[in-house]
């Protein structure tokens, strides 16, 4: 296997000899001052490679040799933490004062703690009953960022001939404006109910959970006449598992410990376009 390891800061050049010799590999390559592929690495050595890279705050990853991204048919992404740097709800939650409340239940979901995330969003949209919607928009303009790198990968992954969708647990209000601004292919989010220009504090429709993630992606992939192997996951929480375990490809971005243990790839310093790094 290639052993790519990367950085959010150029690779010191003393971490070489190290990592060759703890992945008892071959040839070395840079392919840039944050990358290092190393050929013929051994995967069984994955635990001190684990080590090391924690130590030094490197991501790493093992990669079969002319693997492209053009393999590759789609990319399906989490928003909230994934996509985006925010989870939606909370900040949202903000503007009634309920923030902290709202993000303990989010992040128990996140982690795995609470295992009916359908029963958890409920709760979390319940506490929200009677805000101005007007807040969706001050989230949207004020708070919501883009993760690092999410632009160059999403323009790399669309040159490459990869569709792209955006499936979250959160909601339709922000997955439809990212749509349209980022250019993405497919969709799917949950639907907070107004009425009155207020949330009443439910969603209606089906809620998308992890189930009907991993669903979601089967469906695109059969729509895009592509076998799942041939798809990409992103995510960070535990309501991601499904859809990641479903595809070719997973990755842990800025990941629950659950998620970097299931996931294929973890990236816990480098941006989005970390991916297109691995290839």
């Amino acid at each position: 296997m290639n052993l790519v390891v990367q950085s959010s800061e150029p690779i010191a050049a003393a971490h070489v000899k190290p990592l060759v010799a703890l992945a008892r590999g071959g040839q070395t390559h840079c392919v840039d001052e944050r990358v290092l592929r190393i050929a013929d690495a051994d995967p069984a050595q994955r635990p001190d490679i684990e080590a090391y890279c924690a130590t030094h705050a490197l991501d790493y990853a093992y990669m079969p040799p002319g693997q492209a991204l053009r393999d590759f048919g789609l990319v399906a992404m989490d928003m909230d933490s994934t996509l985006i740097t925010i989870e939606c709800i909370d900040e949202i939650a903000d503007f009634c004062g309920l923030k902290a409340e709202v993000s303990a239940i989010t992040e128990a979901s996140m982690r795995g703690e609470l295992k009916n995330f359908n029963e958890s969003l409920t709760a979390r949209v319940a506490l929200l009953k009677g805000l101005d919607a007007s807040a969706l928009e001050h989230v949207f303009n004020e708070r919501l960022r883009l993760s690092p790198g999410a632009e160059t990968m999403l323009a790399a992954a669309k040159a490459a001939g990869l569709r792209t969708l955006l499936v979250s647990g959160g909601f339709t209000f922000f997955t439809e404006r990212l749509k349209a601004q980022l250019g993405l292919d497919f969709t799917r989010a949950n639907t907070l109910e107004i009425v009155d220009g207020k949330l009443t504090g439910k969603v209606t429709g089906e809620i998308v959970n992890a189930s009907v993630k991993a669903r979601t992606v089967r469906e695109t992939c059969e729509k895009l006449g592509i076998p799942t192997s041939r798809a990409i996951a992103l995510g960070d929480g535990s309501n991601d598992l499904e859809m990641m375990a479903e595809v070719g490809l997973s990755v842990a971005f800025r990941a629950k410990p659950v998620v970097r243990a299931a996931a294929n790839v973890a990236f816990n310093h480098v941006g989005l376009d970390g991916l297109l790094r691995l290839f």
